[in-house]
């Protein structure tokens, strides 16, 4: 889904939807910001306006007439009336990978070349046990990251021990 306010509002769909009862999640970073003349550090959206929603669509309907900054989603070259949708399986893994580590590094598709992607490695152990992905290679990066992605909605590298990286060949 799609959440048209600003970050610097006081609320943002993401509590209101909580508050509702709905399963929700957007990825977070947290931002020095300039409110009311003073510099605080605030929690926001890292896509501005991005939104997971784990609700049945019939549902969803009564919340975005009510409220007129959430907006479906759609994917470039699906129907016009058919919502992007993740499988559930790739968003819990994905939502775990980030809950798991305390700097998750966030790339869109087009941030992402073929130049960062290193090999492919399968975590063998530790809390990501049995997730496979290619290890981000950035110059002058010393610790070692795992890319964990949404196809073609957004990717995050998560920092992984090297015991635990098992070359995929």
């Amino acid at each position: 889904m799609r959440d048209l306010r600003r970050r610097s509002a006081n609320t943002l769909a993401i509590h209101e939807l909580a508050k509702a009862g709905l399963e929700v999640f957007t990825p977070m970073t947290q931002m020095i910001m300039t409110i009311r003349g003073r510099r605080q550090r605030r929690e926001v959206p890292v896509i501005q306006d991005l939104l997971f929603v784990h609700e049945a669509k019939d549902a969803l309907d009564v919340i975005v007439e009510k409220c007129s900054s959430l907006q479906y989603r759609y994917q470039l070259g699906k129907p016009t009336n058919e919502p992007m949708t993740v499988r559930k399986d790739d968003m819990e893994r994905f939502i775990f990978a980030v809950r798991h580590t305390q700097t998750p590094l966030y790339y869109t598709p087009s941030e992402l070349t073929k130049s960062m992607l290193g090999k492919r490695i399968r975590i063998v152990g530790g809390v990501l046990d049995a997730y496979e992905g290619h290890l981000l290679s950035l110059k002058g990066l010393r610790k070692r990251r795992v890319i964990i992605g949404l196809s073609g909605i957004i990717t995050v590298a998560v920092e992984i021990e090297p015991e635990f990286i098992q070359p995929i060949s």
